[in-house]
């Protein structure tokens, strides 16, 4: 990626980082230019760069994580999907009302193993942002998920679903034709699907609109990502009645992979570049696919009634409340 683009889009704890590869990058050019050594300048401050990016990247506030997830060069379902399979064959429609572009799935192959892949779809532009309607699912897409899973149970194939939504699409209309049941009958359905569910936040897990698709025996989440009941902007919102609280609000509400795994939502986190999985989509997509065939391994080795017996008592394990 080139020093302009990336000025385009830095986040601001990013800054100092991009200005010292922007240095580096004229001090190469002025020796080119100039026929002059300075070897050891450069070595100098590549080191000094990479001792900032490990500083930065391993200390990164909760919002900062928030901030890293929407990076607008982040990866998205889809190019995770192009990466990891030999060959993916994109399925439409809920066969009630429409198809959803903020939902996509489909049957995809890696090696001779078949997987039924499912996940929220973001817009890189304008354009595909609103065709995608930023990723905030309708009804329909919702239940053209859950006709993918039930196809993959009737053909005996592992799901792996990919989480990245700021949220159910929050509309009137979406309401209409019935959110909150859609999402709650994927819950309930998930619970019993036969074959191995393996659930992957890649991006934004926000709400009721990432859990539609989330119920698996397995949870991961890539490093730089969150989940939560709420984003950090509308918690801030409700409780200040401003968005300017929303660093305080993605502390309060410990929402990053590390928070979740040590409260036992999740299982494990996948490690992303240092970075984020931006800077090489690739080894991130690897990573993923790794995970994937791993998990699956170890998933199809149990009896669907097993798996079913544990994937219910893992999630009804989660937030128990005891009264007195």
């Amino acid at each position: 990626m080139g020093h302009s683009e990336m000025k385009t889009i830095m986040l601001d704890f990013e800054k100092p980082i991009i200005e010292l590869d922007q240095k580096l990058a004229d001090m190469k050019q002025f020796a080119i230019e100039n026929n002059v050594d300075v070897t050891e300048a450069v070595k100098s401050l590549e080191e000094k760069i990479s001792k900032l990016k490990k500083t930065t990247y391993h200390n990164l506030t909760r919002w900062q994580r928030v901030q890293l997830s929407r990076h607008p060069d982040r990866p998205y379902t889809l190019d995770y999907i192009e990466t990891i399979c030999d060959k993916f064959i994109e399925l439409h429609g809920d066969r009630g009302f429409g198809d959803d572009k903020a939902m996509v799935g489909g049957f995809g192959e890696i090696g001779n193993q078949s997987i039924m892949f499912i996940g929220q779809q973001k817009g890189r532009n304008t354009k595909q942002r609103q065709y995608r309607n930023f990723g905030m699912a309708n009804p329909e897409g919702y239940r053209k998920a859950l006709r993918l899973m039930k196809l993959a149970e009737k053909f005996n194939k592992p799901i792996v679903t990919l989480i990245d939504t700021p949220g159910a699409f929050p509309g009137v209309e979406a309401e209409e034709r019935g959110q909150g049941e859609a999402i709650a009958r994927n819950l309930k359905e998930m619970f019993s699907l036969k074959v191995p569910v393996i659930c992957i936040v890649i991006g934004e897990g926000a709400s009721g609109g990432a859990l539609g698709i989330a119920i698996g025996d397995k949870v991961f989440m890539l490093e730089n990502t969150w989940y939560s009941v709420i984003s950090p902007e509308s918690c801030s919102s409700i409780l200040w009645r401003s968005w300017d609280y929303k660093e305080q609000a993605a502390e309060a509400l410990k929402l990053t992979a590390k928070d979740m795994q040590k409260f036992g939502l999740v299982d494990d986190i996948i490690k992303e570049p240092l970075g984020g999985a931006h800077t090489d989509p690739v080894y991130t997509a690897r990573k993923i696919k790794k995970t994937i065939l791993d998990t699956l391994e170890e998933l199809q080795k149990m009896d669907p009634a097993e798996r079913i017996v544990k994937r219910i008592e893992k999630f009804s394990g989660m937030g128990v409340v005891v009264e007195k």
